[in-house]
């Protein structure tokens, strides 16, 4: 977690940083408190800088492979093992070089659908964005 969140945090000051702030001036002459300004301003124009770095956070998760296994190698048992580190396994290890290969093309698979989504998601709040 700590690896990327400065990544994710540089995200969001981005997105805080294209909110324009004539946006909360005529927020605040309407009479609109902060609590209402966070949630009626701020939350729905991060929304996309939100997916981007959900999106990544999420893609990272799915390709985790180094961290596990420079620092447990998968273990107690495969209990910190996730599956490109169980694809590698099965690969490099056991030499079930068929097995692997389909789990390798598994996670591509699952990495590219859960990108895909992401981009839709993305494209869905930029739409509304735009209304």
């Amino acid at each position: 977690m700590w690896k990327t969140t400065p990544f994710v945090a540089v995200l969001l000051l981005a997105g805080l940083q294209t909110i324009e702030p004539e946006i909360y001036e005529s927020a605040r002459l309407d009479g609109a408190s902060a609590l209402r300004q966070l949630f009626t301003i701020t939350v729905p124009l991060l929304a996309p800088a939100s997916v981007v770095a959900a999106a990544f956070r999420t893609l990272d998760a799915l390709r985790l492979f180094d961290l596990p296994y420079v620092m447990t190698g998968g273990g107690p048992g495969t209990a910190t093992e996730p599956l490109s580190l169980y694809a590698f396994v099965a690969l490099m290890e056991r030499l079930r070089f068929g097995y692997g290969s389909a789990l390798s093309i598994a996670v591509f698979t699952l990495t590219f659908l859960v990108a895909l989504a992401f981009v839709r998601s993305l494209g869905r709040t930029s739409r509304m964005e735009e209304s």
